[in-house]
Parts: structure tokens; sequence; C-alpha cells
């Protein structure tokens, strides 16, 4: 682990002494270690082989991303999907890393989730720098925030089709109930609110441009947020999706048509054709928006997921003691492990 240790001396007076401890700081959290989570008896256990081309219908893959600063939420979303399903032994996390910190976050999960059955891999930032405009929220244009584009590339042929998790959210249902949706003819699952503006999400250059906004037409365009999808990859593959998003980026490069970092392209490929899932599977918003991170409700009805999307992160506001009321609901999955700052070890 990358870290910075400091000598740090104490003048003491009556008698005059000098008193010399070791700090030590890390920009990565450490964290308790989760309990074993097993199968209920009605699971049947198997083991995924990445080589194995056979599709499992047993086995549940959920992708999410590592990286420093949302670590410990990436932690507490993995908690909270084991937590809750009924075959915790059947669910593959695949994360994708960038290359420089990955020895370092597979050390943690492994430590955090001994029994846990994972793969690392490894996510080229290149693949979208020249690609990525500044948007509204710095933390919208880390190139991390665009791998989600590129997991039908990421990951192994065997693996047919994944739930997609963001990192500031909790799962409080079993996972499988996700897992089993039909998905049809659609390459994407998701909750959809077709009540919203899609006005807000584009600028006026693309609403001047029939060229553009005809990417809508014959389409009933709904809104959805990437953050909790189910993906059929084979679909994915065989329909381009990866060029046909990288398209809309480099026209955004050019041409400033939206403001909302990696949504816009999902929206300007799927927008009108996902698969609906229930709302109860992803009771976003809950960060606030993206500019103050005010605290919200959440919406009506049942709750299977919550998700801490926009500017404010639970762990942030708790650490500060400003927390919102339902960030009460994410510090159980918390398993940061607090430790003094000095220490004489």
């Amino acid at each position: 682990m990358s870290s910075l240790r400091l000598r740090l001396c104490l003048l003491l007076l009556l008698p005059i002494t000098i008193s010399c401890v070791t700090v030590t700081l890390t920009d990565l959290p450490a964290f308790r270690e989760a309990p074993a989570f097993r199968n209920g008896r009605e699971c049947s256990k198997t083991t995924w082989i990445p080589s194995d081309h056979e599709h499992n219908p047993s086995i549940i893959h959920i992708a999410m991303t590592l990286d420093a600063i949302y670590l410990r939420g990436s932690v507490a979303g993995v908690f909270s999907v084991l937590q809750h399903a009924s075959c915790p032994e059947n669910i593959v996390f695949h994360f994708i890393a960038t290359h420089r910190r990955s020895a370092d976050l597979r050390r943690i999960i492994s430590s955090t989730f001994p029994y846990l059955t994972y793969h690392i891999y490894h996510f080229d930032p290149n693949l979208v720098r020249s690609k990525i405009s500044s948007s509204i929220r710095r933390a919208l244009d880390q190139p991390l925030n665009y791998a989600r584009i590129y997991l039908a590339d990421l990951l192994p042929i065997a693996v047919r089709r994944v739930i997609y998790f963001d990192s500031d959210l909790v799962v409080v249902d079993d996972v499988a109930k996700l897992w089993r949706i039909d998905l049809r003819r659609h390459v994407v699952g998701a909750p959809e609110y077709c009540h919203a503006n899609f006005t807000n999400y584009f600028t006026s250059r693309f609403w001047s441009s029939q060229g553009y906004k005809s990417a809508l037409k014959d389409r009933k365009p709904c809104y959805f947020n990437t953050g909790v999808m189910v993906i059929d990859l084979g679909k994915w593959r065989e329909r381009r999706v990866t060029v046909k998003l990288e398209t809309w980026m480099r026209i955004q490069k050019r041409h400033r048509i939206y403001e909302l970092g990696s949504l816009p392209p999902f929206l300007l490929v799927f927008a009108g054709d996902v698969e609906p899932v229930e709302h109860r599977w992803n009771q976003h918003g809950l960060g606030g928006d993206n500019l103050e991170g005010l605290c919200r409700n959440l919406h009506p009805g049942p709750v299977s997921l919550l998700h801490w999307s926009g500017k404010g992160k639970p762990w942030l506001r708790l650490d500060s003691r400003r927390p919102c009321p339902l960030d009460s609901l994410w510090a159980p999955y918390d398993l940061f492990r607090y430790s003094p700052l000095i220490s004489d070890s």
C-alpha cells in the first residue's frame, strides 16, 4: 500500500524531553473482515471457471469499479449484496480497476472478503481520455466512470449477462430477483422514469440540430440511471453498442451537446429501448443534486436498493458529522476500520 511515514516530535516540559512517534498516512482505507456468507439449502453450489464457455444460470455475475476514492462505498455495496443474497456463494464479482492500484485493491478485497469469488480487470484510462469532455462535476469526468461502456470487452466471453452496480449504493433485497428479470429482446434492463424532461439532459446545440435530435425520433425516450443495469453482454457485442456509445462521445468532444458525463450517450443509444425494471431496484438520487448534494427523501414505494447518486456520499457526510437522515441506512454496511491518527507501534 502506498503510504507516507512521518516522524512527529513533541516537546514536553517538566522535565524538558522530546518524544517522537511514527505517523503513517495512507490514501487507502482499512476494513474489518466480513463474515462468511453461505448458501441456503435450496442453492446448488457451483464453481465458475472463466475459461468455461458454457453459460451457468446458477451463477450471478456483478460488475463494479474499484478505486481509492470510492473504495469504501464499493466495500459496503459488496457486503450488502452478500448479506441479503439467498445463494451468496454463487455470486461472482467482476471488479474494474486501473492498473496503478490494482495490487493494493486486490489485497484489500481479499482480506475483507476472504470467501468471495472475484476477478479484477485492468481498465486502460487512455481508452477514453481523448473522448471525455468536462461536465458539471469533476467526479463525472474520471475515466473509470466510463468503464461500464467496455464491460463486454473486459469480461470473458463466458459472461453473457451481468448486473452493473455503481459504488455508492447498497442492496437490501435478494439480488437474485434482479438477476432473473427477462430482458426479452433488449440489451439493457433498468428502472425507467418516463416523466423526465429530456430537454434538461442536452444542450441547445443538440436540440437545434436536426441530425442530432433525430436520434430520438420514433422512440419514447425515458430516463434511466446507469448506476444499476442488467446487461445482456451477448446482445451488446452483437449490436456493437460500445462503438455507438463512443461515437456520441466523439461528437460531444467536438460540439458539446450535453453536460452530464457518461449518462447522455446511454440515453441516446438506449432511451426508449430498455426493459423496464421495478423502481424499487434503484431508489436513486439520495446523494442530492450534482452541485449542492442536498438531502433527499425516498421515492414512494418499496425499496430493494438504495443509491446515493449525486454529489453527497454517505461516508463523507457521516465522517463530517453532518449526515442526511437516510445516510443511517447506509451505515450498517460500512466495514471501514477506524484507527487513531498517531500510533506508537
